[in-house]
């Protein structure tokens, strides 16, 4: 597999970066080269005849630097005449195609090498809903193209369950934050996408980009091209797509067998969970969500809310046995800190136990954790790290990796979090024929603890 998470950082510190393979530049230079020179060629013939027939006044024999040996003033005007192109050609790509850069920020070889490349990038399907879901997905789009984000379906709280109770619509709140993480258009309608009406009748606590998506359904004819048709305009790299089409409800049943229903009602019962479920129970999958799973090189769960954002997307019919049947690496990535009303007290090992027990073995063989001694992670009164109680997980791999971001411990680092995946990715064919085992805290490698 190609190297997908290093190259970003030696395109960003040399010009080197535009002879890399594929970028399809250094025909068009080398072309360039050959064309100037052949024109050089002719240019020199001619003047050597008239240098010959004609007699030039004095001051020509300095202007053409005659008291230099031949040799001598080939290398010089050969530099010359390098530098001038390399200038020109820099000069002009700048003038011509400072439209496509984004803010001028951009340069132009990353801008190419993006291009290029991304598309070339794995298929990754990943799969949830929430803040942790667009934090993965904005790292990722720095290397890959080829981005199909599955989003659950049961959000019923805020703006977006306001719409979905009013409208009748499919939950657009995760679909806009998505649709903000892999967008590639200017960075203010970006946070147009995101702003959220502060007061106003009917208008105070909806965001601007579920109304957009909302009124684009109406638009079109349905939320699903409503999705399609929003990523267009923003261009978005990669596709987005729910769970399922159909109108579900999330429920709980917590100890003490009551039953909580309602996504946005399950966080604030404040007792612990024992199961999750849909109603109706058998809601059929989106089919193109299966066949993205079908197609993947590799299918991320999480980050993201245990219950509420990761497990409604397994729990619909399809998606878990797809998962399962697929022959990605399967990655799930365990929230940095507990979440008040849902994982109170949860270990690393809880997290999977909890996946496991709603949709069976083999949804994932590996899962990702940050690595606490490298990075401590602050402890809160309403949330705690999630630490490793040393007693593993059948059938599945625990990697320790640096993956938090440094401004704020509780959340993933966007790039951290993508690299981390993607060097995992390149190091799995290493060890296929190792059959998945029971990690516990001495089966983790100590090249990953040690954060190497």
């Amino acid at each position: 597999m190609k190297n997908w998470t290093g190259n970003g950082g030696r395109r960003n510190r040399s010009f080197l970066a535009w002879l890399l393979p594929g970028m399809h530049v250094k025909r068009w230079l080398a072309l360039l080269i050959f064309g100037v020179a052949v024109f050089g060629l002719g240019v020199g013939y001619f003047l050597r005849e008239l240098y010959i027939s004609y007699t030039f006044p004095e001051p020509v024999y300095y202007l053409t630097l005659q008291f230099i040996p031949r040799a001598g003033r080939g290398i010089l005007f050969v530099i010359i005449a390098i530098a001038a192109i390399a200038f020109g050609v820099w000069g002009l790509n700048r003038s011509l195609l400072s439209a496509f850069l984004r803010d001028g920020k951009d340069r132009l070889v990353d801008v190419v090498y993006q291009h290029r490349y991304g598309r070339r990038g794995p298929k990754v399907v990943a799969i949830g809903g929430g803040t942790g879901l667009s934090v993965l997905l904005r790292g990722l789009k720095e290397r890959t193209d080829n981005l199909t984000a599955i989003v659950t379906v049961a959000d019923d709280g805020g703006s977006s369950g306001r719409l979905r109770r009013e409208l009748g619509v499919l939950p657009p709140g995760d679909f806009r934050n998505c649709i903000a993480a892999l967008a590639d258009a200017e960075p203010l309608m970006t946070r147009l996408m995101q702003y959220r009406f502060s007061e106003g009748s009917g208008l105070e606590g909806h965001s601007f980009g579920n109304l957009f998506i909302v009124a684009m359904s109406g638009v079109v004819g349905n939320f699903e091209e409503a999705v399609r048709e929003t990523s267009r305009v923003l261009a978005v790299r990669g596709q987005i797509l729910p769970s399922t089409l159909e109108n579900v409800t999330l429920t709980a049943e917590t100890e003490g067998a009551e039953t909580v229903r309602g996504e946005s009602n399950i966080p604030e019962a404040g007792r612990r969970i024992n199961r999750v479920f849909l109603e109706p129970a058998h809601a059929s999958a989106h089919p193109e969500a299966l066949q993205a799973i079908a197609e993947a090189d590799m299918i991320v769960l999480g980050p993201g809310s245990l219950y509420t954002s990761v497990m409604p997307n397994l729990l619909v019919e399809g998606i878990a046995d797809a998962v399962r049947r697929s022959a990605a690496l399967k990655v799930y990535v365990c929230n940095v800190a507990t979440q008040p009303g849902e994982t109170d007290g949860y270990s690393v090992e809880d997290h999977a136990d909890a996946i496991l027990r709603h949709s069976g073995q083999g949804v994932f063989e590996y899962m990702l954790v940050h690595n606490l001694a490298r990075r401590p992670v602050p402890t809160l009164e309403e949330a705690r790290p999630v630490t490793l109680a040393g007693r593993g997980v059948e059938g599945v791999r625990i990697i320790v990796e640096d993956v938090v971001s440094p401004e704020n411990p509780l959340r993933h680092d966007p790039d951290m979090l993508s690299q981390a995946l993607l060097r995992l990715a390149q190091e799995r064919p290493m060890e296929r024929d190792e059959p998945p085992i029971a990690a516990t805290g001495a089966s983790v490698s100590a090249r990953r603890q040690s954060g190497h």
